[in-house]
C-alpha cells in the first residue's frame, strides 16, 4: 500500500475511533418550525405547555431544532389551526381537538365528551389503550399526526349571572361552550355560542351571553370572569378530563430524522404531565381567592345532571348510527370507560371520598 494512502486511511480510522463521526452525522442545517396555539399568552398553563414543548425540543437538539410558538390569532384564528396544519401553512399546532367538531364530531373524542373519562383515564386510554392509535388513524384524514399535549383535570362548570337551581333554569340560557357539550346543552334548551377564550369576558360583560364555561379557578381568575358573573358552578360534567393535543403536519413530521421525532415525543410527554401538575398546584389557592372575593359556588342539581346524562347517551347512540368514524372510536372509548369506572369505584373514589371528609 502506498504510504500516503495508508496515512489518509489511518487518519479516517482515527477520527472514527475517537468518536468524532456523530458530529459529522449531526452536522445538519437548523430546522425551524412554527407552532400555532389556540390560546392567548395570558394563560401560562395552557399556552405554557406549548412553550415548554418548544423549549425542550430546542434543548435536546442543541439548538438545531427551533420551534417558535404563536398565540391564537397571531398567525391564524384560534379555531383555524387544523386548517393551518392540514395545508402546511404551519408545521404544527397546540389545541383542543373538540374545537373542530364542525368538521367531524369524532374530533371531540380526542379531548372530552360529556360524562366521559377523567384525566388519568384519558391518559391511560391514550398511552395504554387504543386511544392514540384510533385518534391518529382519524386525524390522518386531515394530514395530521397527534401527540397528547396536556390535560386540565376535571373542570368547573362555569360562570352564571344567576345560579341553576333546577333543570328548567337552563331553558333559553345563552351559554358559551364548545364541542359535543353544545349539542347536549341544546337538547336541554340552552342557546349555545362558541367563542375563543379571549372573547368570553367581553361577551359576559356586554350581556351577549348569560353564562360561560372555561377551565377552572386559576385560569378563570386570570381572565376575570368573577367580575361579570358571580355564580360559579361545579362540576363540569362535560369535561372530566379534557386533553390538549399537539397536531403536526404528517409530511413535516415524516421529513424529520429519527432522533428529532423522538425529541418531539419526549417533549410532548413532559408537556402533557406538566400542564395538569400546574393546574393541580395552582387551582386550590385561586379558588380560595375567588370565594374570598365574593364568588358564590353552587353544584348542578341532580335533575339537571340526570337529564344531561340521559341526553348525552341518546346523542352518542344517534351519532354512532350515522357516523362510522365516531362509532369506531366511541365503541372502544365506552368499553374502556366502563372498565375504568369499575376500578375507580373501589380504589380512587373510595380513597378520595374518605380523605376529602377529613381535616388534614
Amino acid at each position: 500500500m502506498e504510504r500516503r494512502s495508508f496515512v489518509r486511511g489511518a487518519g479516517l480510522a482515527g477520527v472514527l475511533a475517537a468518536g468524532t463521526a456523530p458530529a459529522i452525522v449531526h452536522a445538519q442545517s437548523t430546522i425551524r418550525w412554527r407552532l400555532a396555539s389556540s390560546f392567548p399568552k395570558s394563560l401560562d398553563t395552557i399556552f405554557g405547555a406549548a412553550e415548554l414543548f418548544a423549549k425542550r425540543v430546542g434543548e435536546m437538539s442543541g439548538g438545531k431544532f427551533q420551534i417558535s410558538v404563536h398565540a391564537g390569532g397571531e398567525l391564524m384564528p384560534a379555531f383555524g389551526v387544523v386548517d393551518g396544519v392540514q395545508n402546511g401553512t404551519v408545521e404544527m399546532a397546540h389545541t383542543a381537538p373538540y374545537y373542530f367538531v364542525g368538521k367531524d364530531i369524532t374530533f371531540a373524542l380526542g379531548t372530552a365528551i360529556p360524562f366521559g373519562l377523567n384525566s388519568r383515564q384519558m391518559t391511560a386510554w391514550m398511552y395504554q389503550g387504543n386511544g392514540l392509535t384510533l385518534m391518529r388513524e382519524f386525524y390522518a384524514n386531515y394530514n395530521i399526526i397527534s401527540f397528547p399535549g396536556g390535560n386540565t383535570g376535571a373542570q368547573m362548570g362555569g360562570w352564571f349571572r344567576k345560579p341553576i337551581t333546577k333543570l328548567a333554569d337552563l331553558k333559553g340560557l345563552r351559554l358559551r361552550t364548545v364541542g359535543v357539550t353544545g349539542q347536549v346543552m341544546e337538547r336541554l334548551g340552552v342557546v349555545v355560542q362558541a367563542l375563543p377564550g379571549a372573547e368570553i369576558y367581553q361577551a359576559l360583560e356586554k350581556g351577549t351571553i348569560d353564562a360561560a364555561e372555561w377551565v377552572g379557578p386559576y385560569d378563570d381568575l386570570k381572565l376575570g370572569f368573577n367580575k361579570v358573573a358571580p355564580h360559579y358552578a361545579y362540576p363540569a360534567w362535560w369535561e372530566g378530563g379534557p386533553q390538549l393535543d399537539f397536531f403536526i403536519n404528517t409530511k413535516a413530521f415524516g421529513g424529520l430524522p429519527a432522533e428529532y421525532k423522538a425529541m418531539i415525543q419526549a417533549a410532548a410527554s413532559e408537556a402533557h404531565v406538566d400542564m395538569q401538575a400546574r393546574y393541580d398546584a395552582r387551582n386550590p389557592n385561586a379558588l380560595r381567592q375567588l370565594v374570598a372575593g365574593g364568588t358564590k359556588l353552587f353544584r348542578f342539581p341532580k335533575d339537571t345532571m340526570d337529564e344531561a346524562f340521559k341526553q348525552a347517551m341518546a346523542l352518542y347512540a344517534e351519532i354512532s348510527a350515522k357516523n362510522p368514524a365516531w362509532k369506531k372510536v366511541y365503541t372502544d372509548f365506552s368499553k374502556f370507560r366502563s372498565e375504568q369506572n369499575l376500578w375507580y369505584r373501589f380504589a380512587e373514589a373510595g380513597f378520595d371520598s374518605y380523605m376529602q371528609s377529613q381535616k388534614v
